[in-house]
């Protein structure tokens, strides 16, 4: 199983809303109340820009989430797996762990999480009711993490009408 060079990562690939719901929705939900306490991505030291390949960390007080997205479809959810102390180690690489950027996430360090939605497309097309995004809703802000193609992508702006939008918060 490829770790993506981070020592103890064993990602688990989920690609349909009711298995992601059963496999971690409760967990996903008990995120909310809890204060975003450190948010950090892989950045890539020697292009001096975010290194998208790697998981996205989100540490609600003490309840590390890591989120990662690969191939078409595939989303994997694991829990305080990972330590950012350990620098990823991926061949051709100069990788380290940060929590400083962007500004958008930082900012929502300190708040409260006020939701989490699981984001499917609408459109009728090819990806109709693929998982696209995972949304973190903070009183003075909104994350969402998508599926950018087989790396991540993260967007500040509330989700549009083309998802339809499923509650983690039972």
């Amino acid at each position: 199983m490829f770790n993506f060079g981070i020592p103890g990562y064993r990602p688990e690939w989920l690609s349909e809303r009711l298995a992601i719901t059963a496999t971690h929705g409760v967990r996903l939900g008990h995120l909310v109340g809890r204060r975003l306490t450190r948010a950090l991505l892989v950045w890539d030291l020697d292009e001096d820009k975010w290194f998208a390949d790697c998981p996205v960390l989100l540490d609600f007080e003490g309840e590390q989430v890591e989120i990662n997205y690969w191939k078409f479809d595939e989303l994997s959810i694991t829990w305080n797996t990972i330590n950012p102390a350990r620098s990823p180690d991926w061949p051709d690489f100069h990788l380290a762990w940060r929590d400083d950027v962007p500004d958008e996430l930082t900012a929502l360090v300190g708040q409260p999480c006020s939701a989490v939605e699981l984001l499917m497309w609408r459109n009728r097309d090819l990806v109709e009711g693929t998982i696209a995004s995972l949304g973190f809703g903070f009183p003075n802000g909104q994350m969402t993490i998508y599926n950018a193609l087989d790396e991540n992508g993260m967007e500040f702006t509330p989700p549009g009408d083309q998802y339809a939008r499923y509650s983690m918060a039972f």
